[in-house]
């Protein structure tokens, strides 16, 4: 499915189940994901997972995904659509399946790639230090140049182990997490304190930071692998970034910790110029647009001077700002 050159090290050479698959919960959120549940359930289906072992959290969609995820045995909860919390969800989630030693989180439009995705996973677990291990990203069928940069530059095809010490090399990045396809243990996530009740975002990050303070790790599967890319918009890019700028606002232990993102931030747009300026010199113009509107963005969220109205307006999470009436 996709041109990328794949020359993936493994964190952990030995391949095979290293767990009690019984008692391995995959939960997915979910909102109107029909036009994603072929895919969905086709590539969860090649996994070997029980669909019993499978909990959907739906967000009260009107278009059937409740009757398709039931009509393949997986378990199947509602919430109101206003009760969604990319954290207090998750967290609330993993209540639901108190048998789970290891929770694997995906999203409704992360596309597994291969049959053994979850077991590559779950490999990373033979480390019993690691907390937590998240797979790598690939750009979906039909991905932009743009929008495949930003999933090769946050998932290259060389796979890491990192510690609290790796914030000295990494920055922020040591914290870097994405629940798009990631797996936790889930006693150790819970003693961190689980994930954040109320976030903007990012709560797979700031369990991450939690579990490494803790002496935990955090291990980055190259060859976990899964489709899931998004072609933004410059308004939704902004809308991202205006709420990454809160989100580092509300959390700054995180930066306190493990560094400013400015760095990274940096290294993303030479790396996107450098990406883009052999075959694609068109789109840079574009490409620096969008920075631009991304720096006007988060530095928008991060000072936080708009009040709840006006951050509603801006932000892309706009159902934070109803459940947070006291946010500035």
């Amino acid at each position: 499915m996709s041109t990328i050159p794949e020359t993936c090290v493994p964190v952990d050479q030995a391949t095979g189940p290293v767990v009690d698959r019984s008692q391995v919960a995959v939960i997915i959120p979910t909102y109107n994901a029909r036009r994603f549940w072929a895919a969905l359930a086709n590539g969860l289906r090649l996994q070997g997972i029980p669909a019993s072992q499978v909990l959907i959290v739906d967000s009260s969609s009107d278009d059937g995904t409740r009757e398709l995820a039931a009509a393949e045995g997986y378990q199947v909860f509602r919430i109101d659509h206003r009760d969604f919390n990319h954290g207090g969800t998750r967290q609330f989630a993993l209540s639901l399946v108190p048998w789970a030693s290891i929770a694997v989180f995906l999203t409704h439009d992360a596309v597994l790639a291969t049959p053994d995705s979850i077991d590559l996973l779950l490999a990373a677990f033979r480390d019993k230090s690691v907390a937590v291990a998240y797979g790598r990203q690939l750009p979906r069928p039909g991905a932009g140049p743009i929008e495949a940069h930003a999933r090769l530059f946050n998932y290259p095809s060389r796979g890491e182990v990192r510690d609290f010490e790796s914030r000295h090399t990494l920055g922020i990045k040591a914290a870097f997490c994405s629940n798009s396809f990631a797996a936790y243990r889930v006693q150790a996530l819970l003693a961190a304190g689980g994930f954040p009740e109320k976030v903007i975002m990012a709560e797979d990050a700031l369990a991450a930071g939690q579990l490494l303070l803790l002496g935990w790790k955090v291990a980055y599967v190259a060859e976990a692998r899964v489709y899931h890319s998004h072609a933004f918009t410059l308004a939704q890019e902004f809308q991202r970034y205006f709420d990454t700028g809160v989100y580092h606002r509300r959390e700054p232990w995180l930066r306190e910790t493990f560094g400013s993102p400015g760095g990274e931030g940096k290294r993303f747009v030479l790396s996107e110029l450098g990406y883009l300026t052999p075959h694609h010199l068109y789109l840079v113009p574009y490409a620096l647009l969008r920075t631009v509107s991304k720096a006007i963005g988060y530095n928008l969220g991060f000072r936080g001077k708009l009040g709840a109205v006006w951050s509603r307006r801006l932000s892309n999470h706009k159902g934070y700002w109803d459940a947070t009436k006291t946010v500035r």
